[in-house]
């Protein structure tokens, strides 16, 4: 049986609710044989901040380097609005995200057909909808530098944030787009501001190039990214992969949650390059919704994105693809059933708890693996 090791960072709000529905699912494939996760946990965020005066702690961080995969939970919430900006609960996550190299950050959009009337789209428009946004994740404005605040005197300030990005760092995203859609419907979106935007020229430019050295059998489009949001909300499933910075990916991934019916259906992974030699990368994996701090602890968060996105990380860390198969169509099952928890609840629906979906959710798999 095969044995990895896994770095828990719950985090904050929700966080540590969602996180035990994995380890209930960790437990599940201990005792089924199936594989054996070595977890190790640790602190980021505000959780940190208030242990340690720090997001993050340099021994979590030699952590998370010795990991197989880092598994996250939240982070933030406005408990930490007024700290310091370089201890802020996101600069830990931002932090992992830099250290360990993550650039490509995949994120799926699934509108399962049980959930279609739970978006605020019309049915049609997303039942059925299958899309990934794929976001730049360690270059562009977040970490573009100078990051600054001048007082200017008579009550006059100026923030300054840079864009920046480097050929190599457009080259390498675009190349995990064009092999993603490879192995889906072959199609990739870039998006960039190319209008107003030096850093889109080059985007467009790098994108193409990359393209036509090694990937024209994938069909490409460019589209400027507020044209993109207008496409994801008008006619979403004309999408495959969209590639896009750091910035935009931010905001395009958050429309496409709402495609969905909920934050809490949307998993992501961020990945780093392959090591040359024994073919593993990095890789941290996270729900998108956040902490969502104004349900914490009430025991109706949703668990589907958190465990979706450990089901990323059998599948892009671990090599268990089937595994990962067998998980998304436990979800699919325990949703065709009608469990619901508060954010995607239905007239139709049976409302449950956290846990009460998690352990639906792994009765299926359990069912299925039977």
């Amino acid at each position: 049986m095969a044995t990895y090791k896994l770095l828990l960072l719950p985090g904050d709000g929700i966080g540590p609710e969602v996180m035990a529905e994995v380890k209930r699912l960790l437990r599940f494939y201990a005792e089924r044989g199936i594989a054996d996760f070595t977890i190790e946990e640790g602190l980021v965020g505000g959780c940190c901040y208030d242990a340690h005066k720090v997001s993050i702690t340099e021994e979590t961080m030699a952590k998370a380097h010795a990991a197989d995969a880092v598994i996250l939970g939240a982070c933030g919430g406005p408990k930490w609005d007024n700290v310091p900006y370089d201890v802020r609960p996101e600069a830990g996550l931002l932090r992992l995200r830099k250290e360990l190299g993550l650039f490509a950050n995949i994120r799926p959009a699934i509108c399962y057909p049980a959930l279609a009337e739970s978006s605020s789209l019309k049915p049609d428009v997303v039942e059925g909808l299958d899309i990934i946004i794929l976001r730049e994740l360690t270059g562009g404005v977040y970490f573009g530098e100078p990051k600054t605040i001048t007082d200017l005197g008579n009550g006059q300030k100026r923030a300054v944030d840079t864009q920046v990005y480097d050929t190599y760092e457009i080259e390498r995203i675009a190349r995990v787009g064009f092999e993603l859609a490879r192995t889906r419907r072959n199609k990739v979106t870039s998006m960039e501001k190319r209008n107003v935007m030096k850093t889109g020229v080059l985007w467009r430019e790098v994108v193409a190039d990359v393209h036509a050295r090694g990937y024209k059998d994938v069909e490409l489009e460019h589209m400027l990214a507020d044209a993109g949001g207008m496409q994801l909300v008008r006619r979403p499933k004309q999408f495959d992969v969209i590639v896009t910075d750091n910035l935009f990916g931010d905001m395009l991934s958050d429309i496409a949650a709402m495609l969905t019916g909920s934050l809490g259906m949307l998993p992501s992974a961020s990945l780093g390059e392959a090591d040359p030699k024994t073919k593993r990368r990095k890789a941290l994996y996270e729900p998108v919704h956040g902490s969502a701090p104004d349900i914490a602890g009430k025991g109706i968060a949703n668990p589907i994105a958190m465990l979706a996105s450990f089901g990323m990380a059998l599948r892009y860390s671990f090599n268990m693809g089937k595994e990962a198969d067998r998980l998304d169509a436990a979800i699919v099952a325990a949703l065709n059933k009608g469990l619901r928890t508060a954010d995607i609840k239905s007239e139709r629906g049976t409302a449950v708890s956290t846990s009460e979906m998690g352990e639906a959710i792994i009765g299926e798999l359990a069912r299925l693996e039977a």
